[in-house]
């Protein structure tokens, strides 16, 4: 399913992110700080939304890659499932890519009963490799009350349902450093140039502007297809996605060029080209919210779930940490996003059953109060949110409905889209390290997706 974004709306709600100076997280009543129920659950005397089998005594296991504040966050989630029906859940931690990983235990004889799929293309994957199993009664109903239909689309393949898209992400985001940016005297660009101009400011006042976390090859793809959507267009970002177009077409090259602005000057990122490929995405967060006035950097780059790794620093959301929309390249800022979407492995009740949890506003809710996380279901209350910024950027993508623009790279096939060390994660890590070759850039991203979309 490739649905077109109407940039132009969305982005209008997230301007609105940067208008009230993302103040949500202080105060009382809806628009500041709430403590999560303890242990995540649901609150005393509420009625739950969705009716869930016994399962007492059965045993389930659950194969995500998530690690740190998400994994705990998520395993919140399953302890509430246990309670509930009475079986019990094992977290099985997953190393990228997830096909791979599940390939292994699906051979040793061992699969979980339900694996957390980040990536379209690796959905397709299980599919075509039939170790998914199709989603139940149960689970369809609340995909059909709780989610636009982009989102039951997204995990469908032809014509059946396979995925619980459980967690969502907006991709277009710009975090900042508030104390940077004031002795700067800095303010939130709305444009590409603009961008590069703040950049410059902050640089002159003593600071490294822009942390990259180039270690993670996903991060260079983010801002690749932030870029590119916002300079090409939805049209064309939909063909490059699908590989209609080659990627030697003018608008890629267009794309890396503009890229390049940022990635061919070292000065402007933290430790260079060569640090920015030693850092890690958590590393590229927190060295942008440590250090007082003279942090490793100024802005990093990526989406709402940038919140979780800020919670390990000591900067507070909304007043040293705000975040302003990704700069418009071409006429509209972009709206990308992601997300991970729960699917079977195993025949069974269990499996169902937790199919139908993840798919639920109870889950979601629990999710949504730990904070770094956005929920695709619709039916779940804002109020739930920990902040006006979760709260905000949440009611963005919900209103963005059946516009929601998925991340390009996690549409490809995963060899391509979706492996460290491999396709366009590599090669745009060769791209940071050297932005001038732009047509040997294409050429090596057209070479590795021609393979990849073949097989």
């Amino acid at each position: 399913m490739r649905t077109t974004l109407r940039i132009r709306r969305a982005a209008v709600v997230f301007t609105a992110i940067g208008a009230l100076a993302l103040t949500g997280c202080g105060g009382d009543g809806d628009g500041g700080d709430k403590k999560p129920d303890e242990g995540g659950t649901t609150a005393k005397g509420a009625t739950p939304t969705v009716a869930l089998p016994k399962l007492d005594g059965e045993k389930l296991s659950v194969a995500a890659v998530w690690t740190g504040p998400e994994q705990a966050n998520f395993v919140k989630v399953l302890k509430e499932f246990e309670k509930r029906t009475g079986a019990t859940v094992t977290f099985v931690p997953a190393q990228d890519p997830i096909v791979n990983f599940l390939g292994t235990k699906i051979a040793g004889g061992q699969p979980p009963d339900v694996a957390m799929i980040p990536q379209v293309g690796a959905v397709q994957q299980a599919v075509a490799k039939k170790w998914a199993k199709p989603v139940g009664a149960e689970a369809k109903a609340q995909l059909s009350k709780n989610y636009a239909q982009v989102w039951q689309d997204l995990g469908a393949v032809d014509g059946t349902q396979y995925g619980v898209y459980f967690k969502a992400a907006n991709k277009s985001l710009v975090w900042y450093n508030t104390k940077a940016f004031e002795n700067a005297g800095a303010s939130e660009p709305k444009t590409w140039k603009d961008f590069l101009a703040t950049a410059e400011t902050v640089s002159a006042s003593g600071v490294t502007p822009v942390s990259v976390g180039g270690a993670d090859g996903w991060t260079l793809t983010d801002w690749f297809e932030n870029v590119y959507l916002s300079q090409a267009g939805p049209e064309k970002y939909d063909q490059l996605a699908q590989h209609k177009i080659k990627w030697t077409d003018p608008s890629v090259k267009d794309a890396l060029t503009t890229l390049a602005q940022l990635f061919g000057k070292p000065s402007l990122i933290a430790g260079g080209a060569d640090g920015a490929l030693q850092t890690e995405f958590p590393a590229s967060v927190t060295q942008t919210f440590t250090g007082g006035d003279q942090p490793k950097a100024a802005m990093v780059y990526e989406g709402d779930f940038v919140g979780v790794n800020i919670a390990q620093t000591k900067a507070k959301i909304g007043t040293d940490a705000k975040v302003f929309p990704f700069p418009a390249v071409g006429a509209e800022s972009p709206v990308v996003t992601g997300g991970d979407a729960a699917i079977a492995l195993k025949d069974g009740k269990g499996a169902q059953a937790l199919l139908t949890w993840l798919a639920s506003a109870d889950a979601a809710k629990i999710a949504a109060e730990q904070g770094g996380f956005i929920s695709p279901n619709k039916t779940l209350d804002p109020a739930a949110y920990p902040n006006d910024v979760q709260r905000t950027m949440a009611k963005a993508l919900i209103a963005a409905g059946e516009a929601v623009r998925f991340d390009m790279s996690d549409q490809a096939p995963q060899s391509f889209g979706g492996t460290p060390g491999k396709g366009e994660w590599k090669i745009l890590q060769d791209f940071l390290k050297n932005p001038k070759d732009i047509a040997g850039t294409q050429a090596a991203l057209e070479s590795a997706a021609a393979k990849a979309y073949k097989s």
